[in-house]
């Protein structure tokens, strides 16, 4: 009954039913049209133009096995009456005498899926001209309209569940984002502290070396924590902040997340030039994240103990950092997919993460109004940063 109720509610939604009806019954002469819903226990009217005091009303039932649309059901096949006495197949059939009609035509409604919902009918005690192409291809038409409106009100109530169930998610992850970031900053900031005091007592090699491990691993954390609360307040609405400054020395500001990288990789030669002809007017932190999250990626991804080489330019308007590192090419199906959140393409389990590290670049390149490029082949794969000199 829950869904037979739902049908009723659909055809009630669709506002061209009750002129279709009206329609019928006028093009006719007949006095009683109706949609009907047809299951396989159950004959209900969902819709219905009565001129006859027939007495059904919306929701009103009649017993299945005493109606032709029981049979119209099973062979899904229109049935037309114009004189139920004048008519070999339906002259002694039960339904027109206990219903008292002369006159009868019943079309099948299909879903678009084809699943059978029920029936467009009329009838009428007295005899009418329907067993005609114009009245069945009118009744046709009508039919596949009401689909059509059947379909789009199931595809709009599947386009809302599906839109309430992303809300959800939406809104369940920003806040779990937000708040893992916000509860785990100060323990990792107070772990990397204890590390680096750690490194400058005089100890054992053993210690020295889980101290690094330390070290490393709240580096990673701090950096990984920075990358989810830029994307939370991203997806917040409010976006990568930018505290501008002018004529920011870049080779000091860069080369202080180069310098902590290489503790962090130490088997991996980092070459670093620059040819900075004048300072840039940027966000010298925001830079240094994007800068450390290109660095990371190539440090991660490239081939081990392989070199890393870096160039930092300004000159022409134009500030750019290239980061290129040895290792397999990136393929175009994960290029594709490279700058947005969450995307992982051909990871192995040492360098798995969330995936946010390049999204967040390519934000902060956006907000600086710049672009982050990538070439990748079997030779070498190579990020640049590009910005205008005089970013706004």
């Amino acid at each position: 009954m829950t869904n037979i109720q739902a049908d009723i509610d659909s055809i009630s939604q669709i506002d061209a039913v009750t002129s279709i009806l009206e329609v019928i019954c006028r093009s006719t002469g007949m006095g009683f049209a109706a949609v009907a819903c047809v299951t396989d226990t159950k004959w209900v009217a969902c819709a219905v133009h009565d001129e006859i005091e027939f007495g059904l009303k919306p929701g009103g039932e009649l017993a299945l096995e005493t109606t032709i649309c029981n049979e119209i059901r099973q062979h899904s096949k229109p049935v037309v009456i114009d004189h139920v006495d004048k008519d070999t197949l339906f002259a002694n059939h039960h339904t027109p005498a206990m219903y008292g009609f002369q006159s009868y035509i019943s079309i099948p409604i299909h879903r678009k899926n084809g699943e059978f919902f029920g029936t467009l009918c009329a009838i009428d005690p007295n005899p009418a001209h329907v067993n005609n192409p114009q009245v069945i291809g009118m009744f046709k038409l009508f039919a596949d309209l009401i689909a059509m409106h059947l379909q789009a009100l199931d595809d709009s109530e599947l386009v809302k569940e599906k839109l309430k169930e992303a809300e959800k998610v939406a809104e369940l992850r920003e806040l779990f984002i937000a708040i893992l970031g916000h509860d785990l900053r100060n323990p990792v900031g107070a772990v990397l502290n204890v590390s680096q005091l750690l490194l400058r007592m005089p100890l054992d090699d053993r210690t020295k070396r889980l101290a690094h491990i330390l070290q490393d691993a709240s580096y990673r954390m701090k950096a990984l924590i920075e990358n989810i609360l830029d994307f939370a307040r991203g997806h917040l609405g409010e976006g990568i902040q930018l505290d501008l400054t002018r004529d920011n020395d870049m080779e000091k500001v860069l080369n202080q997340i180069t310098d902590e990288l290489r503790l962090l990789w130490p088997n991996t030669t980092i070459d670093a030039t620059y040819n900075l002809t004048c300072g840039v007017n940027c966000d010298g932190k925001r830079i240094a994240q994007m800068y450390s999250n290109l660095l990371g990626n190539a440090l991660t991804h490239g081939t081990k103990g392989e070199r890393v080489s870096v160039s930092v330019n300004s000159g022409n308007g134009e500030f750019k950092i290239a980061i290129a590192n040895a290792g397999i090419a990136i393929s175009d199906e994960v290029r594709a997919k490279l700058f947005q959140p969450f995307a992982r393409g051909g990871i192995t389990h040492e360098q798995e993460g969330l995936g946010l590290g390049l999204y967040i670049a390519s934000e902060i390149a956006r907000a600086h109004q710049g672009v982050i490029d990538v070439e990748s082949n079997t030779d070498q794969t190579k990020f640049t940063f590009k910005m205008p000199l005089q970013s706004a």
